[in-house]
């Protein structure tokens, strides 16, 4: 596609936060963002099924749904989605490139993300949706998403440690960062179990937002359990029960205030709890009559949730990782939680990626004073799914970054 020639050029295919470039190109497209009902989700990890919740009910519930998310799996149409459908290939090329000319003639100089939250707003304006859900891209504050004025709610899903060169170095400076996009007089939404509780709720009250806070759901053996009642939930994880709270509170804000023109009934929810999915999240899989686990566990806090997941499902049995992930991320920190107890090995796969890591350099952060690691097994694989019929494991956790997945079951997808 043309579009992905232009959004992954020298010079756009960088970060750099601020809402003044997306201000400008939001201006000469006519704003299409103040037109549009947003629900706008921040936070470390759980974002994106937070955003999947929320998609399923609106949709269940008969509202044209959009959604915003990133990064994607296999294609930048993922990224943005009215119920469900990612924009066609041509309709994508045709924004992105309607984009793309006026950044040229008035010199703005917009980065990749930048044009396409404003392929997004645009999209979502011309197919006329009753409700967004809009995924921040980094940070909060001064994420490009943060352009919008007056969201019918906004959410902050679980904080940890993350993009520490941009956002800061403790998860107070972290959750300032994310707690930038609660509004004055608008709803904001996040758990009282959040590392970052504190900070997100002075915020809240500083801005002059109004504070909505919830406690986890409990999730097990398949289901939620929700308002006292055992309800059939589609998402594996005892963590899933964070992003569940947060998305039903949501719902039920917006109820209350009959934002969406038409109350959602609870049965309407309990359909959408019982479909809800969110790709390469705890998605089990089978390769050849090998059992695999796929989950973009992609920093610290991720390995943490997929390591208690294998704990309490697969307690004595051989585990078998191959694992691939970007030079920035906190590796090391996440390899000590996939080996942790029991008989697991690591296979790294070397992904085809500008911020890819390297198998020798991570070999080399490894030394010294990681001699349990190394001892634990890691070692350099070249083809993934050779490795999965080559056996010798219960079960094969593919896991890391969210662009190697992609990468290794592109072709499994067409």
């Amino acid at each position: 596609m043309q579009a992905e020639k232009i959004l992954t050029s020298s010079e756009k295919f960088h970060i750099e936060l601020g809402l003044k470039r997306i201000s400008r190109i939001l201006e000469l497209l006519g704003n299409p963002e103040k037109s549009l009902k947003i629900v706008h989700v921040g936070g470390s990890n759980g974002k994106g099924s937070t955003c999947a919740i929320l998609e399923e009910i609106f949709v269940q519930a008969g509202f044209k749904t959009g959604k915003f998310t990133s990064p994607h799996l296999f294609s930048y149409c993922e990224r943005i989605s009215v119920n469900k459908r990612p924009i066609s290939d041509t309709e994508f090329d045709a924004l992105i490139e309607k984009i793309s000319n006026l950044d040229k003639q008035y010199g703005i100089e917009l980065t990749e993300f930048e044009i396409l939250t404003a392929a997004g707003f645009l999209y979502f304006k011309e197919k006329a949706c009753d409700i967004v859900i809009l995924e921040v891209g980094l940070g909060g504050r001064l994420d490009s998403t943060n352009v919008i004025e007056k969201p019918l709610a906004t959410i902050v899903t679980s904080i940890s440690l993350e993009h520490k060169e941009r956002l800061g170095d403790t998860i107070e400076k972290i959750a300032f960062e994310k707690a930038g996009i609660f509004k004055k007089c608008c709803p904001s939404v996040f758990l009282k179990e959040n590392k970052g509780y504190k900070t997100l709720k002075s915020e809240a009250l500083r801005l002059g937002a109004e504070v909505y806070e919830t406690k986890t759901l409990e999730i097990k053996d398949g289901c939620a359990l929700v308002g006292g009642e055992a309800v059939k939930f589609g998402l594996l994880g005892r963590h899933q029960g964070e992003n569940l709270a947060l998305a039903l509170e949501t719902v039920g804000i917006l109820n209350e205030a009959g934002a969406l023109g038409k109350k959602i009934d609870f049965e309407t929810v309990k359909k959408a709890l019982s479909e809800v999915r969110w790709k390469f999240r705890l998605e089990k899989a089978e390769y050849k009559g090998n059992k695999i686990l796929i989950d973009a566990c992609h920093n610290p806090d991720g390995a943490r949730v997929l390591a208690e997941f294998l704990d309490e499902n697969y307690k004595g049995k051989k585990i078998k990782f191959i694992f691939g992930c970007l030079k920035n991320k906190d590796y090391k920190e996440v390899l000590e939680y996939l080996l942790g107890q029991g008989e697991r090995e690591v296979c790294f796969y070397e992904f085809d990626y500008p911020n890819a890591l390297k198998y020798e350099d991570l070999m080399k952060s490894l030394e010294p004073g990681a001699a349990r690691l190394i001892r634990g097994g890691i070692r350099k694989v070249e083809n993934p799914y050779e490795e999965i019929t080559k056996g010798g494991a219960d079960l094969t956790v593919v896991c890391g970054s969210i662009y190697m997945l992609g990468q290794v079951f592109k072709e499994k997808n067409q």
